[in-house]
């Protein structure tokens, strides 16, 4: 059931372009200082224009972002299965991001009301109200909750109560009460059917099942069985269970078993990572409104981030109270006492539940696991540092004070020698205080854990964890100039800008992780170097939210460090960006092989029976697709099904809310930090490019070269455009340009630009002509082979995989960086663009390069090849030495099926063997092989 991402699936095709590029155009940085708002909803640069674009297609209610009751959909579009399993379901994800949106809004224009606005409908529908969690008054600090080990697996439950395991103490609910005069929790619950399309009817204000005939959102749940439990394998049910459906116990007996009578009773949980992103959203509205003479207009509002910020400190605790560190088994694992069950970090999740009115018990629980991409040191810091963001409560600016500190810490235990985030740590091993493995590093006496909490996927695997835990941390270091944050940044946006492709027309980022290794033991007094501590990259995508996210940690962090390089690198990322615009956003198609597991079993313990509100059975052998039959009925459905028997995998494109608030926002903060940071605005443009020239010509490439341009402030870097089109951008005064036609004449110019966004005139014009076309039939004689081997086991499925592998066959080592290989192949009709892979490499995949390249005049075999390439880091073969693997994949963008076998290149042996229909270049000139003719 594993997936290849984590927590959200993504795809690597390109969108079409609504926003093109035409001619050459010029951008002016307003004179106005970053912090400053216009009077009304009117930008006078590009990058506010595109936020105030992108913001009005989001609150175009023809565009179907928002409920009638105002409520944010998790999609636009119905048939979506991620984290939530239906688009028309929402998050505390989405409300936090509708926050942040809102506040970014409040700066540009100067009207506020939205962001308000925002936070009365949280409160109105996902914050649960007293009605909703009506026992609170019942719960007893001294005894949180009744232990239930967590399990691995789905069918590992239901999990038993016991009561011979000890608990600790909360030292927080006496507090919290005294401060607020209620027992309630003040907190959002993570997830709302807002359509009530399961039907339970959970209905906000009424503490009631409602059943299918209620309108409007209800409160629901889904995660609940363990490590391995995937979307595919939930069983959603209501968060107030009256055992009005399900089986004759609601569904409770399918996650926890007790030998007395179940009790009707409500539960909910906390997604820790989107109330720290609330805070984070109301600071920013806070002190950009402060800059407007606005404060009061927030204040309120403000006051409400601070409040659940006050309950947020329910996540900075072990699950069951225990102390913290070397807690390796449930009975031997002391109770804790005041702050010993305090580890500071913000966990997984918190969760708070107890009986129907007339039970008299309520109870309530933190977390042990704590993961990288939730941390947020911005808003520990605004609750421990703003006062207006300060919760009430006497002890909660100490506490957050000391996560702040721990966040950091934390961030620096878990960076690998290359630079990216590894997973976590946890205080209770396999959600049971087992005995983590032998030799496991520890923080503070908790385990490492490269996937915290959730295996299926693995949930460190998704860059996009990287992209958001970085940004929130780029952002604390443009407040506070903090040096571990920097130094933390500093090597992070190394090594994520080392592996960002930008074109005119796409641009690939980090998709996959894998992870190696551990980290050093905790010390902080002299950390480690983290040498045994390595990440590697699966795969890579064009995820338009993850890129966002990662705009904003380059540019907080370059308006901060003064870096220039990743101002322009996220300038590049936006401006391709654009060419993804559609009427509702900015967004790309999407591949879903994952929607095979529509048929999945779901696990129901033999003997169980129940039903769904709508009468879907609930019994052993059920299904992801059974229990949710009203999927059916979707109009998109139809694509699944055709891929459900035996079809094509479906396409779509889909408009995720936190991912289009999120670009949205990218743009505003490019704006403000970037185009009108400098006092006064810097309006003076770089002067041209000269002298701009070709230095050499293939068949399919065209280098260039030309003199730097100057600037009052700094060149950031150079646009490159081909025939009037930017093909590309560098901050070198070199560049190549790939994947031409042979026998071809282009036409180039160049126009430099600085950190305002401000654009040179254009260079000279250069004309050059791509030599003829390889494929002669030419044999290669020299020091060098390539051995291939068939990695497809279908000649006529959608892709191809050759495993390549070089062999110095000279007697002086060869560096790899000056070898290309040719994988000859025709495309058997269907799209004429293709997304390329390296699945694995013993060199190492970052290390391999590789495209498609159409031959100018089909041969016999071949219209295109795939040419796979080396960087410098891929290093050198010595004499007689191999590269080892190299496990490349392409595929179609429109995923239409190839026909292998009239292909020159392909072979059916799957042991490697010397293969001459491969052919080998060495500094570009024929080594190996024979071509086509």
């Amino acid at each position: 059931m594993a997936e290849s991402l984590s927590r959200r699936r993504f795809a690597v095709t390109a969108g079409t372009a609504l926003m093109a590029v035409a001619g050459l155009p010029t951008l002016k940085a307003r004179a106005a200082t970053g912090s400053a708002a216009t009077s009304n909803a009117t930008a006078t640069d590009a990058y506010t224009q595109a936020f105030l674009t992108q913001y009005a297609k989001i609150k175009n209610s023809a565009n179907g972002y928002f409920s009638s009751e105002g409520i944010p959909y998790h999609s636009v579009e119905t048939l979506i299965v991620e984290a939530p399993d239906h688009g028309h379901q929402t998050t505390s994800e989405a409300f936090s991001f509708w926050f942040w949106l809102e506040a970014t809004y409040g700066r540009v224009t100067g009207d506020w009301t939205a962001f308000n606005n925002a936070w009365t409908t949280a409160e109105a529908y996902i914050i649960p109200q007293h009605v909703d969690q009506p026992s609170n008054s019942s719960y007893n600090p001294s005894s949180p909750a009744t232990y239930a080990p967590e399990w691995p697996d789905p069918s590992d439950y239901p999990s038993p109560l016991n009561t011979s395991v000890s608990v600790g103490q909360d030292p927080l609910a006496t507090e919290l009460s005294s401060t607020y005069g209620t027992s309630d929790i003040y907190g959002m619950h993570w997830l709302m059917d807002v359509d009530n399309t399961y039907g339970y009817g959970n209905t906000p204000g009424t503490g009631a099942e409602n059943g299918p005939t209620a309108t409007g959102p209800s409160y629901i749940n889904s995660y609940q069985r363990g490590s391995a439990e995937s979307v595919w394998l939930t069983i959603p049910q209501p968060c107030t269970d009256l055992f009005k459906y399900g089986g004759p116990n609601g569904y409770l007996d399918l996650f926890v078993a007790q030998s007395g009578a179940y009790a009707q009773q409500w539960k909910y949980t906390n997604a820790p990572d989107a109330d720290a992103r609330s805070v984070q959203a109301a600071y920013w509205a806070y002190t950009w409104a402060s800059a407007q003479g606005a404060a009061s207009q927030v204040a309120a509002s403000a006051a409400k981030a601070a409040k659940m910020g006050d309950f947020l400190r329910y996540a900075l605790f072990d699950k069951y109270f225990k102390q913290i560190g070397n807690c390796t088994s449930p009975t031997g694992c002391a109770a804790g006492t005041s702050r010993s069950s305090e580890h500071y970090l913000l966990a997984w999740y918190y969760a708070w539940g107890g009986a129907e009115p007339g039970g008299g018990w309520a109870w309530r629980i933190g977390d042990g696991a704590s993961h990288q991409g939730y941390q947020n040191p911005l808003a520990a810091w605004a609750m421990s540092n703003v006062a207006a963001l300060t919760p009430m409560s006497p002890t909660a600016k100490g506490d957050w004070s000391s996560s702040l500190g721990r966040q950091l810490e934390f961030f620096q235990w878990l960076q690998s020698a290359e630079g990216a985030i590894a997973g976590g740590c946890t205080n209770s091993w396999n959600g049971a205080y087992a005995t983590p493995p032998s030799g496991d590093s520890t923080f503070y006496g908790m385990a490492y854990d490269w996937e915290p909490v959730y295996h299926d996927p693995p949930s460190n695997n998704w860059f996009g964890m990287q992209a958001w835990a970085m940004e929130r941390l780029a952002e604390y270091y443009y407040v506070t100039g903090n040096a571990t944050a920097e130094a933390v940044l500093t090597k992070w946006m190394a090594w994520a800008a080392s592996e960002t492709t930008v074109t005119s027309t796409n641009f690939q980022i980090p998709s996959t992780l894998g992870w190696s290794g551990q980290p050093d033991t905790w010390n902080p007094s002299s950390p480690g170097s983290n040498s045994g501590l390595h990440v590697s990259i699966a795969d890579y995508g064009n995820d338009v939210g993850v890129a966002a996210a990662y705009v904003k940690a380059l540019t907080y962090y370059a308006a901060k460090s003064g870096n220039t390089t990743y101002s322009a690198l996220a300038k590049s990322l936006l401006d391709v960006m654009s060419t993804f615009a559609d009427s509702k956003g900015i967004a790309v198609p999407e591949v879903r092989t994952d929607y095979s597991s529509f048929g999945a079993t779901v696990y129901v313990p033999s003997g169980w029976s129940g039903k769904m509100p709508n009468g879907d059975p609930i019994v052993p052998g059920s299904t992801f697709l059974s229990i949710r039959s009203w999927y059916k009925n979707d109009p998109n459905f139809a694509q699944v099904q055709t891929y459900l028997d035996g079809g094509a995998a479906p396409t779509f494109t889909y408009h995720r809310f936190w991912a289009q608030a999120d670009i949205a926002m990218a743009y505003a903060v490019y704006a403000d930090l970037v185009v009108n940071a400098t006092t006064g605005g810097d309006t003076t443009p770089p002067s041209a490019p000269t002298n701009l020239a070709a230095t050499g010509e293939t068949s399919t490439t065209i280098s260039l070269s030309w003199t730097a341009s100057t600037d009052n402030v700094a060149v950031t870097g150079y646009d490159v455009y081909r025939d009037s089109t930017l093909v590309g951008t560098t901050t070198s005064t070199t560049y190549t340009d790939t994947g031409l036609t042979a026998s071809t004449l282009y036409s180039y110019a160049v126009v430099a630009t600085d950190a305002a966004g401000n654009l040179s005139t254009a260079s000279n014009t250069v004309s050059a002509t791509t030599s003829a076309a390889a494929g002669g039939g030419g044999t290669g004689t020299g020091t060098v082979k390539v051995q291939y081997a068939n990695l497809d086991s279908s000649p006529t499925d959608n892709q191809i995989k050759p495993g390549l592998q070089v062999v110095n066959t000279g007697t002086a080592a060869l560096a790899l960086s000056t070898v290309t290989l040719r994988y000859w192949f025709t495309s058997d009709g269907g799209a004429n663009t293709f997304s390329t892979y390296c699945d694995y490499a013993v060199v190492g995949s970052s290390n391999v390069t590789h495209s498609v390249v159409a031959l100018a005049t089909a041969v016999t075999g071949a219209d295109h090849y795939l040419q796979v390439g080396f960087t410098t880091g891929a290093g050198s073969l010595a004499a007689g030495a191999s590269s080892g693997q190299i496990q490349n994949r392409l595929n179609k963008t429109d995923w239409s099926n190839f026909n292998e076998v009239n292909d020159y290149s392909y072979g059916t042996n799957t042991a490697y063997a010397d293969w001459t229909k491969v052919t080998v270049y060495v500094n570009g000139t024929l080594a190996y092989g024979t071509e086509p003719s």
